[in-house]
């Protein structure tokens, strides 16, 4: 569906999500915002951020796409669980399996497989993800948690968005990253180049990324990162600015025969229990082809 609308004098000073949220009323705001993000709202024909604001006279044009099938069938995929009670779940994801379901991977998923490990899940967090509260790139290893009720997903989430969320990952890049300890501060964007990669752009959303190197091995540097927030490819697309790209990545980098994904993985993940409010924390190891990749290096 594609709607067409006209910014007038008397919208002057309105952001556009805001704008948008104004006359669709069938779409909240966080709805809108993700598919100005993902370049369904056109300005003049242009890709536009939710912070726009427009000129009386110019033409907005919203593309709601089609709902992808939301009759999400459980699936009986193994699954490493790091931790598991009456509230919630913490996997350690494998490369290549995708988190949630959409275009090209409708099954196969970490929502497939956990909507038959808790069948219960129906309709926590969205039809889409069942109880889950966080992502991870397909190719990116490590800890998620998936809640198992409405109660521990809302707090979890909650504290998701206020950023309490311990996330530690490894990664190894190329080159000598210097210095190394720091403190990355760049905005985070759609690529105004190729809307289906994320570029630092002066127009982007706040992104604040740590690391300090672990490491150094002839040609690369294995370091920890951790987060303080949580954009779209968000450490692999810093890295790749500092023009030190992970290891395997062929969207920000370049692939690398000796390894087919990316080299990532989210080892420590820490949170408030939504239940007890004690702290927790969880680790995973290197899986096993990335610990074989480095003893190779070595």
């Amino acid at each position: 569906m594609v709607q067409t609308l006209w910014f007038t004098a008397d919208d002057s000073g309105q952001r556009l999500d805001q704008f948008l949220a104004a006359r669709c009323i069938d779409l909240s705001r966080s709805q809108l915002q993700r598919l100005i993000a993902d370049g369904h709202v056109t300005l003049d024909g242009s890709p536009v951020v939710a912070a726009t604001k427009a000129r009386p006279g110019q033409r907005i044009s919203l593309t709601v796409p089609d709902p992808v099938e939301s009759n999400l069938i459980p699936e009986d995929i193994p699954l490493s669980v790091v931790h598991e009670d009456s509230d919630l779940l913490v996997v350690d994801k494998p490369a290549g399996m995708t988190v949630h379901p959409g275009p090209g991977h409708r099954s196969g998923t970490l929502a497939n497989a956990v909507l038959a490990r808790c069948p219960d899940l129906h309709g926590i967090g969205g039809t889409l993800r069942p109880g889950i509260v966080h992502r991870l790139d397909k190719n990116t290893s490590g800890l998620i948690v998936v809640a198992k009720n409405q109660k521990a997903h809302t707090r979890l989430s909650f504290q998701l968005k206020q950023r309490r969320f311990k996330k530690v990952y490894v990664a190894l890049l190329r080159g000598r990253l210097s210095p190394a300890e720091a403190i990355i501060e760049a905005p985070i964007g759609r690529d105004p180049r190729d809307r289906k990669r994320m570029a630092v752009v002066a127009t982007g959303r706040e992104a604040i990324t740590r690391y300090i190197v672990l490491e150094y091995l002839a040609g690369y540097s294995l370091v920890e990162v951790t987060p303080t927030t949580g954009r779209t490819h968000q450490i692999r697309v810093h890295l790749s600015s500092l023009g030190h790209p992970l290891v395997g990545d062929s969207v920000y980098g370049q692939a690398h025969t000796g390894l087919d994904r990316h080299f990532l993985h989210a080892k420590i993940l820490g949170f408030e229990h939504p239940s007890t409010g004690a702290t927790v924390e969880f680790r995973a190891e290197l899986p096993s082809e990335l610990r074989r990749f480095l003893k190779e290096l070595a």
